[in-house]
């Protein structure tokens, strides 16, 4: 079963068509690299597979849950990193991920390793968010999908805001998912690392899904 299958999906944004009939593929186990311009369509694609946007026209199922019928169904099995790393300002890092993995009904117990992993120092696990940089906002907002262990991983510019260690170690966690038998799809529109992680590489254009970029 495909982690991800769009046929002909459309996605209004008011009247624009954000997602003007695109077709997308994913299967377990593969990171697949979305690239294509700033308003391509890229960051709607992975809203609409993570069942925070409605379809409004055509076919799609993630983790086997039809989008059109139940998209709040996955909304539990995707981790999704945005542009937005939708954090509670006031609430700390160790605060935000527990309330990640009571919602997704994970031992609060895993915490501690996850924000480790990130290299978020123990010294900020009790400062509210708003006081830490946009790269340890990011690195925080990377613990909570590794908190969550989603099926299907979506991430927006999952490489920016972050140096080279964080950079790499992103990658890592990418490629961890991948071998565990998650998918993931990385949108962005730079070269760079995500080139040469990625199993398979797409095109978007106008809202559209191209060939398998060779």
């Amino acid at each position: 079963m495909s982690a991800v299958r769009l046929e002909g999906a459309v996605v209004l944004l008011g009247r624009f068509p954000a997602l003007a009939g695109a077709d997308l593929s994913v299967d377990p186990g593969e990171v697949v690299l979305v690239r294509g311009p700033n308003g391509a369509g890229k960051s709607t694609l992975l809203h609409l597979c993570a069942g925070l946007l409605p379809l409004s026209e055509g076919r799609g199922e993630v983790l086997g849950c039809d989008l059109g019928a139940d998209r709040a169904a996955v909304r539990r099995r995707v981790g999704l990193l945005g542009h937005d790393t939708a954090l509670y300002g006031e609430l700390s890092p160790a605060e935000n991920l527990d309330l990640w993995a009571r919602a997704s009904r994970v031992d609060a117990a895993v915490v501690p390793g996850a924000l480790g992993r990130l290299g978020v120092p123990e010294r900020l696990w009790a400062v509210p968010s708003t006081r830490l940089s946009a790269g340890q906002r990011r690195r925080v907002a990377l613990a909570a999908i590794v908190v969550r262990r989603p099926e299907l991983w979506l991430l927006d510019e999952p490489h920016a805001g972050l140096d080279g260690d964080g950079r790499e170690l992103v990658s890592d966690l990418m490629s961890e998912a991948a071998s565990a038998g998650a998918a993931v799809v990385l949108a962005s529109h730079e070269t760079g690392p995500a080139d040469d992680l990625a199993t398979r590489t797409v095109t978007m254009a106008g809202g559209t899904v191209g060939a398998d970029a060779v």
